[in-house]
């Protein structure tokens, strides 16, 4: 009976040691997953402030929160199901629908940047001034996107973890979901609270800290300022970066091609680790320039569509 007991112990402790194991190579594949989407990323950081500026202080963090609920949904209701099923089913699915959300953030982009050229561009009033509508669309407006910017993070992390059996496939990414979107609105929460953090240490403190108040209250407009304009060029590149490597898995090479030679050569002309940085740079800047040209074609057809509409009512 003792014998029994112990070796029923023993087994139990297997498994534990083998669950154990299972846990460690999730968190290590999540983590590995997450580094890969770390570009993504940060153009998720860089883009979600936008919808909050021009808002009024009390309204800031209850957006933020609406739009992270929002952002977990698009995660975990949405693309984790989709992109499992095709992965298992259709996997050749992926890269047209990552296309399609790659050109909508191409198109958001271009049309903000043709705003500021022609001058269209007014400033944001402040959504607790306007009402509850102004601020569902501008919550609205940032889910949409972050579900384009949250659909190229959970596919590039399937990516990388193909390999793995269904059930750690599911678990990793769940762990991806969570752990990016947290860190990814935790900080986008301190960016735009950062004049109330310094509001309260001008308002308690004329010293050091006070003086920190008072850069964080002359730097942060700045900031914001800076982190919209980062925010269209995030959007530019991504949804570039995503119609470029996508035309090649699906067939034309020569974007592609292209943009990874003229990468090539700089990082061999400037050399060392300025080389790779000037050849990120190049990548990057050639992906927004290819995204400026796709959100122009798009807006071009969307704003052609109505009008051939209208000329056939007219008739």
């Amino acid at each position: 009976m003792a014998g029994g007991l112990f070796a029923l112990l023993d087994d139990v402790a297997a498994l534990a040691k083998m669950a154990a194991a299972s846990v460690d190579d999730v968190g290590a594949a999540a983590g590995r997953a997450t580094t890969k989407a770390a570009g993504v990323v940060v153009d998720d950081t860089a883009v979600t402030p936008q919808y909050v500026h021009g808002v009024t202080a009390d309204r800031e963090l209850p957006m933020i929160k609406r739009i992270t609920i929002g952002s977990l949904r698009n995660k975990l209701v949405i693309i984790l199901p989709i992109a499992l099923l095709l992965s298992q089913f259709l996997p050749g699915l992926l890269t047209p629908i990552l296309m399609v959300g790659g050109a909508y953030l191409c198109y958001e982009g271009f049309e903000k940047v043709w705003g500021r050229l022609r001058g269209h561009e007014h400033e944001a009033v402040p959504a607790g001034v306007v009402g509850a509508d102004a601020e569902k669309a501008m919550v609205s407006g940032a889910i949409r996107t972050d579900l384009i910017l949250s659909a190229e993070i959970m596919v590039i992390a399937l990516n990388e973890v193909a390999d793995e059996p269904f059930l750690n496939r599911l678990l990793i990414l769940v762990v991806v979901a969570i752990a990016i979107t947290v860190a990814v609105y935790g900080v986008v929460a301190i960016i735009v609270k950062l004049d109330d953090i310094g509001l309260a240490l001008t308002e308690r403190s004329t010293g050091f800290a006070g003086k920190i108040g008072h850069g964080l209250l002359v730097g942060t407009p700045k900031l914001l300022s800076t982190i919209s304009v980062v925010g269209i060029a995030a959007m530019l590149w991504v949804g570039g970066h995503i119609e470029i490597v996508g035309l090649d898995d699906l067939g034309w090479h020569a974007p592609y091609d292209l943009v990874h030679h003229l990468e090539h050569e700089v990082h061999h002309a400037v050399g060392g680790t300025l080389g790779s940085i000037a050849g990120w740079l190049t990548n990057t800047l050639l992906s927004a320039v290819f995204g400026l040209v796709v959100g122009a074609v798009v807006l071009g057809v969307l704003h052609v569509i109505p009008r051939r509409k209208k000329a056939a009512v007219a008739h």
